[in-house]
C-alpha cells in the first residue's frame, strides 16, 4: 500500500510512519520540519521536506498513494488566538489544498486528524459523544471543525475518516510547545524546573497515548469510514496529574500558578463507543503505565 503521511517528522505521525514500514507498506513523508525533527523521520520511508500549502501536485502524481493520512497542522491553541491568520492558512488551507489533490488523483482513503477537545468546546454531557454540537471556542477549534466540514464536503461518496483525539501524550512529543503538559512536566522534572499550572488546576482532560492513536489509524484503514472520538473517557485534572507523577515517578514536582489562558477548555473527555463497537479499537495503555514509559523515555534524552 502506497501511504502519504503529512507530519511524519512530527509527534503523532512519526510513530505512524514507523507502523507503516513496518507493515510492508511503501509511505511518504510530507513535513516542513516547523515542529517536527528530522531524527524522527523513518529511514525506511520516502521524505520531502515541503509545506501542505505548497504546489504538491508533483508529488502525487508520481507518488500516486492511495492513503493519505493528514497529520500535519498548527496545533497551538495560544497561537492560534493571536494569529488566527495564520492558523486558518495551515489548518484550513492546507487541508484544502490535500483534499483537492486526493480527489483529482483519485485517493482511496483520506484520515483526517481532528481534535476531540476543541471542536466541541464546553460540552453539557461528559463523556462527550460525537453527536454533541460542535462549539468550538478558539481559532483553533474553528479550523479542525472547517477541515472536518471539508473533508466531508470534497470527498463525498469517497472513503474518508476523521479522528477527533483527545490530549495524546507519548515519546517524541515536544516539551517546549504549549501543548503536551505531561511532556512539559517531565522536562521539567528532569531539568529542575518548576512547572506553571495556568488557573487553579481544577481543568480535566481526557489523556491517551500515542500509541493507542496509531492502533486506531491501523484499524481505520480496513474499516468503516466515520467520524470517531478516540480518547479514554476518562477524565483527569491538572491537579491529579500533578499528585499521579508524583507517587508514580517517586520525585519532587515544584510549580507555581500562573493566569488562566485564553481559549482553554475547563473539561474535556471523550466517549470512543463508536470507535470500540465499529473499529473493535480500545485504549491499551493506562495513564499510570503512559507516565512512567513516557518518563524513562525523556530520560534517555538528558
Amino acid at each position: 500500500m502506497r501511504v502519504l503521511i503529512t507530519g511524519g517528522a512530527g509527534f503523532i505521525g512519526s510513530h505512524l510512519v514507523d507502523a507503516h514500514v513496518e507493515r510492508g507498506d511503501e509511505v511518504l513523508i510530507i513535513d516542513n520540519l516547523s515542529t517536527g525533527r528530522e531524527e524522527n523521520v523513518n529511514p525506511r520511508a520516502r521524505f520531502e521536506k515541503r509545506d501542505i500549502t505548497d504546489d504538491l501536485r508533483a508529488i502525487f502524481q508520481s507518488f500516486r498513494p492511495q492513503v493519505v493520512n493528514h497529520h500535519a497542522a498548527q496545533i497551538n491553541v495560544r497561537r492560534s488566538e493571536e494569529d488566527p491568520m495564520f492558523d486558518a492558512r495551515v489548518n484550513i488551507l492546507g487541508t484544502l489544498n490535500l483534499l483537492l489533490l486526493s480527489k483529482e488523483f483519485q485517493v482511496e482513503q483520506f484520515i483526517f486528524a481532528s481534535s476531540g477537545g476543541t471542536v466541541y468546546g464546553e460540552t453539557d454531557d461528559l463523556p462527550t459523544r460525537e453527536d454533541h454540537p460542535l462549539r468550538p471556542i478558539s481559532p483553533y477549534g474553528i479550523s479542525k471543525v472547517t477541515g472536518e466540514f471539508y473533508v466531508q464536503t470534497i470527498l463525498d461518496g469517497s472513503k474518508w475518516t476523521i479522528l477527533r483525539y483527545s490530549n495524546v501524550y507519548g515519546p517524541r512529543q515536544n516539551p517546549l510547545s504549549e501543548a503536551g503538559v505531561i511532556a512539559i512536566f517531565i522536562n521539567n522534572i528532569l531539568k529542575g524546573k518548576p512547572s506553571i499550572i495556568f488557573g487553579d488546576g481544577n481543568q480535566t482532560r481526557d489523556y491517551v497515548h500515542v500509541f493507542d492513536c496509531v492502533a486506531v489509524n491501523l484499524l481505520a484503514l480496513t474499516g468503516p469510514g466515520e467520524i470517531y472520538n478516540i480518547g479514554t473517557g476518562v477524565e483527569t485534572s491538572v491537579n491529579q496529574l500533578i499528585r499521579m507523577m508524583r507517587e508514580i515517578l517517586k520525585v519532587e514536582f515544584d510549580y507555581h500558578h500562573g493566569p488562566p489562558r485564553a481559549g482553554e477548555l475547563r473539561r474535556s473527555c471523550l466517549d470512543c463507543t463508536r470507535a470500540r463497537n465499529r473499529l473493535g479499537w480500545r485504549p491499551r495503555i493506562k495513564l499510570e503505565e503512559g507516565i512512567e514509559r513516557t518518563y524513562q523515555y525523556f530520560k534517555q534524552l538528558s
